[in-house]
C-alpha cells in the first residue's frame, strides 16, 4: 500500500510518499518535500501551483489513500480560511485521480505516532525519525508532519 502524507498550506505544504508491502516491517520513505510556492504570486496562482504539485506526485507514485490534517482553529482565522482553500485543492486532485481519503486531527496523529495525544511537536518528530528509515537531511517541520500523517494512516487501516 502506497499513503500520501499531506500536510496542507498554501505557502508550504509538506509532502510524503510512504509504502509498506505485506512481507516489510517498517514503512518506507519513497519521497518527501516540503513544497513551497513564492510570496510574490496572487493567492489563487499558488493554489494553481499546489495542485500542478500534487497531481505531478500522484501520477508518478500512485497512491493508494490521501492521508491529511485536518484544521484546528486558531485566532488567524484568515490563515485557516486560506489553508482550508489548500486542502481542498489536494482533496480535490485525490478525488479526481480515485484516490480514497483519510483525515486525522492532530491529537491522533500524536496517539499514532507517540502513543500520547498531547505530545508536543519535537516528540512527535522524534518518533517519525525513529518509525521510518529516513535521510536525516530532513529537516522541514511541514515533511515531518506530512510523515507522521501518514504514519497516522498505516495505523488506522492496519
Amino acid at each position: 500500500m502506497k499513503i500520501l502524507g499531506i500536510d496542507p498550506g498554501y505557502e508550504r505544504l509538506g509532502i510524503a510518499i510512504l509504502e509498506k508491502k505485506s512481507d516489510e516491517r517498517k514503512e518506507r520513505v519513497l519521497y518527501s518535500e516540503c513544497f513551497n510556492t513564492p510570496r510574490k504570486l496572487s493567492f489563487p496562482e499558488r493554489l494553481g501551483l499546489l495542485g500542478k504539485e500534487v497531481n505531478k506526485i500522484l501520477k508518478k507514485y500512485q497512491p493508494d489513500v490521501l492521508a491529511i490534517e485536518t484544521l484546528f482553529l486558531t485566532t488567524n482565522h484568515k490563515t485557516v480560511m486560506k489553508v482550508a482553500e489548500a486542502r481542498g485543492v489536494v482533496i480535490y486532485e485525490c478525488i479526481q485521480a480515485g484516490i480514497k481519503i483519510f483525515e486525522a486531527s492532530p491529537p491522533q496523529i500524536k496517539i499514532a505516532t507517540t502513543g500520547y495525544g498531547k505530545a508536543n511537536k519535537e516528540q512527535v518528530m522524534k518518533m517519525v525519525k525513529l518509525l521510518v528509515e529516513i535521510d536525516n537531511t530532513k529537516k522541514s517541520d511541514d515533511e515531518l508532519d506530512a510523515i507522521a500523517i501518514a504514519l497516522t494512516a498505516f495505523a488506522h487501516f492496519k
